[in-house]
């Protein structure tokens, strides 16, 4: 990577970052399944399209083919690509025409328009998904791309991107040059103006763009390339078309206290054929689901999405345990609480999410005990406690009037809680009564309840008389006079 200058914008940009270029080497491996033909919404030559966005025709110059190039659909785990060459109409109604938004919303960046390698943040005003992480702000830079990472740093151009066409683009040399952006609440589109490259002027400038929307797709359009971009050198700078995410982990520095130091991990990339970018072609990237987008253990460990989806109860947050909280599922100990996949509450009826895929036939041992369960659960009663797993079973079988024992035992079990119940209450209010009755007769010696319990009290004590004595009137003393039940009292006492 090469390091990146960063607007004083910035809060902080981080020096102490270090940064692993290698791809993480946890791979997966999604459910191979036909997929589902995109939704090009074609808009007619010269009229806007329906794209939200207000996407509009990019005319083909005069004497062109109109003839279909479509590259077929890739699988890159986290995203389907697709390609539309030159001649497609569809790489036309990607193309977003900036010149004919509102004014007031295209905005030209001032510093990355007359600078070199230099990055500045931008805002957005919708919640735009990225792997399955939701931004709220984003990071151009002159060099064709924009950086997605929390953590400012200066080499940018090593992860956590989204690159169009990622070189050494220099707005500087030319007064042509400008970086424009534009949002409008459900699309950011982001443009680089009739850019150079800084070691090679006289290839000729570059009009690119980068729409980011905000159901999560990403479209790259490519208005003018006067060369092949295979033929850009990367001596300089990195040569990049694709997206690119990484997660960060803090390490304390033991020599040095109350000193960490960051380092930022690729966990995946997405390369894109640099062949396929030519003039007028476009390349549209849809999200496909993650484990992120549950948020409950149910649909989490029942997932059939092709990653191995797991729920930690400590963080109240379903992961693979390769994304942006990496360190938070780590630090948590999530990876040994996944390894049962066995949910602490039980699961009630899932709720296929909205783009999930699913299938009629269980693809996991997980699924096959719980047919094989089912089957069994009328004949076999449990013969020990049950486990959170049982319940759920349980559960699954009383909805679908499988078994009805479960009912009755639950009924049965209901009514022993409220006996319980009741038995306690009686018991507080008894002994809140008989502390009420003594203090009331401590106070009270003269009631009836107090003298009818004197009477009936048995006494051991020895008999007693009272002698006036010789001084004050309200002294007394007492003697014994003999073993007698009760006392002598004289008249004066």
């Amino acid at each position: 990577g090469v390091f990146y200058e960063v607007t004083q914008s910035f809060p902080q940009v981080e020096e102490n970052v270090q940064v692993e270029s290698r791809i993480n080497s946890h791979r997966w491996k999604r459910h191979s399944e036909s997929l589902k033909s995109v939704d090009t919404n074609r808009a007619s030559m010269g009229q806007d399209s329906s794209e939200p966005g207000g996407f509009t025709d990019l005319l083909l110059e005069e004497g062109h083919d109109n003839a279909t190039q479509i590259e077929e659909d890739t699988d890159h785990n986290y995203y389907t690509s697709r390609t539309y060459g030159p001649y497609d109409s569809t790489s036309r109604d990607l193309w977003v025409n900036i010149d004919q938004m509102e004014k007031d919303k295209v905005k030209i960046h001032g510093i990355l328009s007359n600078t070199h390698r230099q990055a500045a943040r931008v805002n957005l005003s919708f919640d735009f998904p990225f792997y399955g992480h939701f931004l709220r702000e984003i990071t151009v830079a002159t060099g064709g791309f924009i950086y997605t990472g929390e953590v400012v740093h200066r080499m940018l151009t090593a992860t956590q991107y989204i690159a169009p066409l990622m070189a050494n683009f220099d707005p500087s040399v030319s007064r042509n040059s400008t970086v424009r952006y534009f949002d409008n609440g459900t699309a950011l589109v982001v443009q680089w103006d009739h850019v150079h490259l800084q070691d090679n002027y006289n290839l000729g400038s570059f009009t690119f763009q980068a729409t980011l929307l905000s159901d999560g797709r990403i479209i790259f359009g490519y208005k003018e390339i006067p060369v092949s971009v295979t033929q850009i050198s990367s001596t300089n700078h990195p040569v990049k078309v694709g997206l690119s995410d990484a997660f960060v982990v803090v390490h304390r520095i033991q020599q040095i206290p109350n000193v960490r130091r960051r380092t930022i991990y690729e966990y995946h990339r997405v390369e894109l054929q640099m062949s396929k970018i030519t003039n007028l072609s476009a390349v549209e990237m849809i999200p496909l689901p993650t484990c992120l987008q549950f948020n409950s253990c149910g649909p989490c460990v029942t997932a059939q999405i092709g990653f191995n989806c797991s729920w930690c109860s400590k963080l109240q947050r379903c992961s693979s345990g390769f994304d942006r909280h990496r360190q938070d599922w780590v630090d948590s100990g999530c990876p040994e609480e996944s390894k049962d996949k066995i949910c602490e509450k039980n699961i009630e009826e899932i709720e296929t999410p909205p783009y999930s895929t699913t299938t009629s036939q269980p693809t996991t041992t997980r699924f096959r005990v719980l047919t094989t369960t089912r089957g069994s659960t009328m004949s076999h009663l449990p013969t020990s406690l049950p486990t959170e797993d049982d319940t759920k079973i349980a559960l699954h079988l009383k909805d679908n009037g499988a078994s009805t024992d479960d009912s009755a035992a639950e009924k049965k079990g209901g009514t022993l809680h409220a006996g319980l119940i009741v038995g306690i209450l009686i018991l507080v209010l008894i002994v809140a009564a008989a502390i009420l009755v003594t203090v009331y007769m401590y106070h009270h010696p003269t009631s009836a309840a107090s003298l009818f319990f004197i009477e009936r009290r048995p006494s051991r004590w020895p008999a007693m008389k009272f002698r006036r004595g010789s001084g004050h009137p309200a002294y007394a003393e007492v003697e014994p006079v003999g073993e007698k039940e009760g006392f002598i009292v004289s008249e004066q006492c």
